[in-house]
This record gives C-alpha cells, structure tokens and sequence, in this order.
C-alpha cells in the first residue's frame, strides 16, 4: 500500500486506531521460561519485546533493554527466570483507543511498550516504533 493510498493515510497519526498497528499473534513464553528462551522468542519473532505468561494472565514483558542490562549485570541466562528480569509493572490500552491514546499512555508512564487488550484479553503489544510509524507518511 503506498504513501498516495486513501486507505493509508485515513490510518495516520494521532486518530488512527490501535488496532491497525498491531501484529496478527501475541507472542508469549511460559511463567517458567528461562531468559535464553524468552531471547530466543523474540529472536523467532523479530520483535523486541515478548510477553511471559499466556494473553489472559501476563506476568511480565521482556524487553530487549531488560536482556542486555541482565547481560550486563552478569546474569546467566539460562539461569534466571524471564519474569525476573522483565518488567512486571505492565501498562495497558484497549483495542478500540488511538495512538493518540497509547502515546499519552507511554509519556506519562516512561514506558516503550503498552499492552493492548480486548476485554480482558491480549491481543497484542504496542511499540514507541508502532507509534512513531503512525506519525510518520
């Protein structure tokens, strides 16, 4: 779809909906996944966060930050739980919001990534990529 696509530029900026910048599968890892396999999750996927959990109860959101600050640390990877070292302070918006909405949500909270839900379901993460992709013709 090109730049000069009615379609595409009803979908721009700050009104365009949520929902049109989500991915089709929410990738998640198990509670008890260690961190190599939650690096090896997003490294599947080509994304740079994955949840931990299933999308009706989230534990936790690993980030690619939250990989290189454990392996900074020294953490053995193999060793420690993703949901240790992933955020656990998770931070939502509803399908049927803007990304208006979701980059209010991720300024005042200091956030790179908010969850989206259906309900009470996950139906996907969105990115400060995804919101700056709104923005941009």
């Amino acid at each position: 779809m090109g730049t000069h696509d009615p379609a595409f530029t009803t979908f721009h900026g700050a009104n365009a909906p949520v929902r049109t910048y989500l991915t089709a599968d929410v990738v998640t890892v198990g509670p008890g996944a260690s961190a190599r396999e939650a690096a090896q999750a997003m490294s599947t996927a080509s994304i740079g966060a994955v949840l931990v959990g299933s999308p009706d109860e989230i534990v936790a959101l690993v980030s690619e930050r939250d990989l290189v600050r454990a392996i900074a640390d020294g953490v053995d990877l193999d060793m420690v739980y993703a949901c240790d070292i992933g955020s656990t302070e998770l931070f939502c918006i509803e399908i049927d919001d803007t990304i208006g909405d979701a980059a209010e949500e991720m300024m005042e909270d200091y956030v790179r990534h908010v969850l989206v839900r259906d309900g009470a379901t996950v139906v996907g993460v969105l990115s400060i990529r995804d919101v700056v992709s709104a923005y941009i013709t």
